[in-house]
């Protein structure tokens, strides 16, 4: 796969957004927010962002011939060098608006798939992000040709798509086959590897991008996970055998899930995701402290819903509690009513996870032994449904 390096200095970006139909203002609000997240983890300075109000995206410019020329003049007064749409948009929607403002044109789809790109070690995942990335230009060939064509490096340019060759449909078809078989012998490959596990038990965290599940796959066993309060710190699952009171089991920390995950991406990431798949139980993992926590709750169990695992049993930890503190409550806020609204909060959401969740801080240590004992009670108790003749689970 062509990766192309660049000056993180040189990464100057704006970002657009549009309210319609089926988007309100306050969830684009909270879209953009998001994408400049994205946009810091490619390495990239968010300038301005803008939104406008249409009542569906324009087919040829996304947003209004108005719209697009104001974002041509600031991004000349300000020397911008790179816009990101928080949609996907079509190739000759790229070729149309980069002719506009002269400036490469992405989308989030490109971005995700760009920082995946940055982010993957192994050869696992350089198939997986590759055929993604072919994926996604096939069908965009004949309207960005002209955009690719005079594009330089940097964000949305690591990978296919900067040769004249690379963007013939013909050799991408044919390079989407040999990735698929590639894929397909490392899919056999990663299943033998599972089949020698044995008759672990196999627990697997899943959530959101940024919620926090490698640093509760470090503390819960003890070992070093790499961690960073960026999206998708995580591409390669994690897999460690774990051991509770002589009770062995394997604990997994798989990629994060994200809004408007490009499909292909999904669909090239099998292997990673057959670890939730074939998982025994998921722990979700929530950061309770981000603005529209539930929301992201509800884009992993529809992710889940997709890829055929919300049927396991499903634990839900609350984690970052210790920043939901902050943000939630006045420093002078009396004890009682704090220790009142905090069961309140507990209340609600044993309720609706039928006494399935638990709140920690992963990072603060909140918590964590009750967690500990959690997951062991659940251990055993899958252990004696699958061996009720056993005594002993090691």
């Amino acid at each position: 796969m062509i990766e192309q390096k660049t000056s993180l200095n040189e990464e100057q970006a704006v970002l657009i957004g549009l309210v319609h139909q089926k988007q309100t203002e306050t969830q684009t609000t909270e879209y953009l927010s998001e994408l400049a997240f994205l946009a810091e983890t490619a390495g990239a300075v968010t300038r301005k962002t803008f939104m406008q109000k249409l009542p569906h995206p324009d087919s040829k410019t996304f947003v209004g011939k108005g719209k697009l020329q104001e974002i041509a003049e600031y991004i000349k007064a300000k020397g911008i060098n790179l816009a990101i749409f928080d949609d996907e948009l079509t190739g000759s929607q790229i070729n149309n608006i980069t002719e506009v403002l002269g400036v490469k044109t992405i989308d989030r789809s490109d971005l995700i798939l760009d920082i995946f790109a940055s982010r993957a070690k192994t050869a696992q995942a350089k198939v997986q992000v590759e055929l993604a990335q072919y994926q996604y230009l096939l069908p965009r060939l004949k309207g960005m040709w002209k955009h690719l064509e005079r594009q330089g490096g940097g964000i949305g340019s690591r990978g296919p798509g900067e040769t004249e060759i690379e963007t013939d449909r013909r050799i991408i078809k044919e390079k989407i086959s040999l990735l698929r078989k590639r894929l397909g012998e490392i899919d056999k490959q990663a299943f033998t590897q599972r089949k020698e596990r044995g008759e672990y038990i196999r627990i697997a965290l899943v959530g959101y991008t940024n919620v926090g599940k490698s640093t509760i796959m470090s503390v819960l066993s003890k070992a070093d996970v790499f961690a960073e309060n960026k999206l998708f710190a995580t591409l390669e699952t994690t897999t460690r055998k774990v051991v509770y009171e002589q009770t062995p089991f394997l604990l997994s920390d798989t990629v994060g899930f994200i809004r408007k995950l490009p499909h292909h991406l999904v669909e090239s990431f099998k292997t990673t995701l057959d670890e939730v798949r074939e998982a025994d139980c998921l722990l979700h993992v929530v950061d309770i402290s981000h603005p529209t926590y539930e929301d992201q709750m509800g884009v992993v169990n529809k992710t889940l819903q997709e890829i055929g695992a919300f049927d396991k049993p499903i634990f839900t930890i609350f984690n970052k509690m210790d920043l939901y503190e902050k943000k939630v409550f006045d420093p002078w806020l009396d004890d009682e009513v704090k220790q009142d609204l905090l069961q309140q909060l507990s209340d609600r959401w044993n309720h609706e996870t039928n006494n399935s969740c638990i709140f920690i801080s992963a990072t603060e240590r909140m918590n964590i032994d009750g967690l500990r004992q959690t997951i062991l009670d659940k251990v055993k108790k899958l252990y004696e449904e699958r061996y009720p003749y056993l005594t002993k689970f090691y």
